[in-house]
């Protein structure tokens, strides 16, 4: 397989996870494409840096934005490191931070790598606009 053809096979698979996993809840499917020893190197607060901290952020996200919606802007990879730029949309309905749930509609950017080998998404770096999407629950800063 040529370079250009694991960047395809690697985008393709990052697409079916924010676009089924992330965004259709499909949790059959997460196990599918996520090694059992991935490594998250920048794990979200209170989460662990491996496949059930992943998982357990996705339910967190779905468990307070039951309409969780990803939009991918664009993809680029090298090789089989996927880097993506994509926008969140949800309706807060669940509690999130400690955050009682609003009913307002939300949204997010973020930017994240995965690299994809044999067909599984074995690591993951990634910045998320959290501060924008506390502001939009009303949880400001309280900085001058």
């Amino acid at each position: 397989m040529n370079q250009n053809n694991v960047s395809e096979a690697a985008k393709a698979v990052v697409r079916r996870n924010t676009e089924e996993v992330q965004g259709g809840g499909n949790w059959a499917l997460f196990d599918e494409l996520w090694a059992d020893d991935f490594v998250d190197h920048t794990p979200q607060p209170g989460r662990t840096p491996d496949k059930a901290g992943a998982l357990e952020l996705y339910r967190v996200l779905r468990a307070a934005f039951p309409d969780f919606r990803p939009e991918i802007h664009w993809q680029a990879a090298d090789g089989n490191l996927v880097t993506t730029y994509k926008t969140y949309h949800g309706t807060h309905s669940g509690e999130f931070f400690g955050i009682a749930p609003t009913g307002r509609k939300v949204h997010f950017e973020t930017v994240d790598a995965m690299r994809v080998v044999d067909g599984k998404i074995t690591e993951h770096w990634g910045v998320a606009n959290l501060f924008s999407l506390m502001e939009q629950l009303g949880a400001g800063t309280g900085a001058a």
